[in-house]
């Protein structure tokens, strides 16, 4: 029986960026200690779940995906504010927001999920947004300070980031947490304007 792996499409973010991630969750994580924060070099901006993919079929998934974002141009992503899904009154997943970029991201996350629509993967039942997933809580419930820290942090700014490229990942669960593997990228066209 081939081995199965959890799949999933991503862009990558700037280092830079990482590090002032990592700054805000050492603010959140005053505010909400039992939140369980993403490690440093998880951070990524998740554009399609795949859910559980047959290593036989880890090739042609690979494939629709360059497929799909062959013809796409890089681009800036402007990572700005911080929030909770589905509220920071009662948060399940802590997010650092996108300014710039965000059209841009949900446009490749469309042409993906048509890409893997056509070959049998069922469309995400939830509308798109794009973000970065900086923790989540492991018991939801009120957490009145958190959501004041929100508030503090609305404006928040941490910088670019540029997507080149997407990544094709997969995700193994050990008892530390998630480890990630690239199993395959797919290049972004330069942009004729504006090289990034």
């Amino acid at each position: 029986m081939p081995n199965r792996f959890r799949t999933f499409i991503a862009v990558e973010v700037a280092k830079s960026v990482r590090e002032r991630l990592v700054d805000l969750q050492d603010k959140l994580r005053a505010a909400a200690p039992e939140v369980k924060f993403v490690d440093s070099e998880n951070l990524h901006l998740t554009l399609k779940f795949l859910g559980e993919v047959d290593e036989t079929d880890l090739y042609d998934v690979c494939k629709a995906a360059q497929k799909a974002v062959a013809e796409s141009i890089r681009f800036s992503v402007h990572v700005v504010g911080v929030g909770a899904f589905p509220n920071a009154q009662r948060p399940r997943v802590i997010w650092a927001g996108i300014g710039e970029g965000a059209d841009e991201l949900t446009f490749l996350h469309d042409l993906l999920e048509e890409e893997y629509r056509s070959q049998g993967y069922p469309r995400e039942d939830r509308p798109f947004t794009p973000h970065l997933t900086l923790g989540r809580m492991r018991q939801p419930k009120p957490t009145p300070q958190l959501a004041a820290t929100f508030e503090k942090l609305m404006d928040w700014e941490c910088g670019m980031t540029h997507a080149r490229e997407i990544l094709i990942m997969s995700s193994h669960l050990s008892s530390s947490g998630p480890n990630y593997t690239i199993m395959g990228r797919g290049k972004l066209r330069p942009d004729p304007q504006a090289e990034i």
